[in-house]
């Protein structure tokens, strides 16, 4: 046998980490207009509805559990009855930090790493879950990512202050993906220093841990406004 084969034959491969993914549809979509996004119609089914899927028929996620407003429980159960991967629909807190708090403890004893994912982009691939997934295994700590197309600004007082260069910059996505542990505690750190995070790599970064960047999806993008909406209406139009 070729020596190639008899050393691919030798390796041990390690099975990957249980990984359970938290959606937080919390917010209260204040940016659209009146329309309540996380029920909002996307060829013909609520986005909830299609975020939810795509982590159901992901392999590398092994359950779910689904943070939303308090009357939006029964809805969002009823609509997702029937994916088994859905552990429980639980009420989110006063602050985003606090209702992935709130998902992370709903969670099942053995799981090894969070998937946290933004109810509002509906349009996730299983592509993109599985890489993040696959390296937060091996780093603790990953994320999606897509390079910044802009000219990006830093402003102050209504002046620039300051032009980072546009090619050290990548715009993150969800889900950031983590060693359950380590985002958990990351967490309670903030919370204790009361330090707002925009989101949990921020939590982490805070602790020193480098967080892995991977290829995120230019088509993932996060349903915020009315334009957006018709936006992602408009790609799943293309992919049909």
């Amino acid at each position: 046998m070729e020596l190639s084969k008899l050393t691919k034959a030798g390796r041990k491969v390690l099975p990957l980490q249980k990984c359970g993914a938290v959606i937080v549809a919390a917010g209260s979509a204040s940016r659209m207009g009146g329309i309540d996004k996380v029920m909002a119609a996307l060829k013909g089914e609520p986005m909830i509805v299609r975020t939810v899927r795509a982590f159901q028929n992901c392999d590398a996620i092994k359950e779910i559990i689904i943070v939303t407003r308090e009357d939006l429980i029964r809805p969002i159960s009823g609509l997702c009855s029937k994916m088994d991967k859905v552990k429980a629909v639980v009420v989110g807190g006063s602050s985003r930090q606090e209702s992935v708090g709130l998902g992370l403890n709903a969670l099942s004893s053995d799981i090894q790493l969070a998937a946290i994912h933004d109810g509002a982009r509906p349009l996730i691939t299983d592509a993109v879950i599985d890489r993040t997934v696959r390296a937060a295994h091996s780093y603790g700590a990953a994320a999606p990512a897509i390079p910044v197309k802009d000219t990006i600004k830093v402003v102050k007082s209504g002046l620039v202050a300051e032009t980072p260069d546009r090619a050290a910059l990548q715009a993150v996505q969800t889900p950031q993906v983590f060693d359950f542990d380590l985002l958990r505690g990351a967490l309670k750190k903030a919370e204790e220093e009361k330090a707002a995070v925009t989101d949990d790599c921020s939590a982490v970064e805070r602790l020193g841990m480098s967080v892995k960047i991977v290829e995120g999806d230019e088509r993932n993008l996060k349903v915020t406004t009315p334009l957006d909406l018709k936006i992602a209406e408009l790609l799943l139009e293309e992919e049909q």
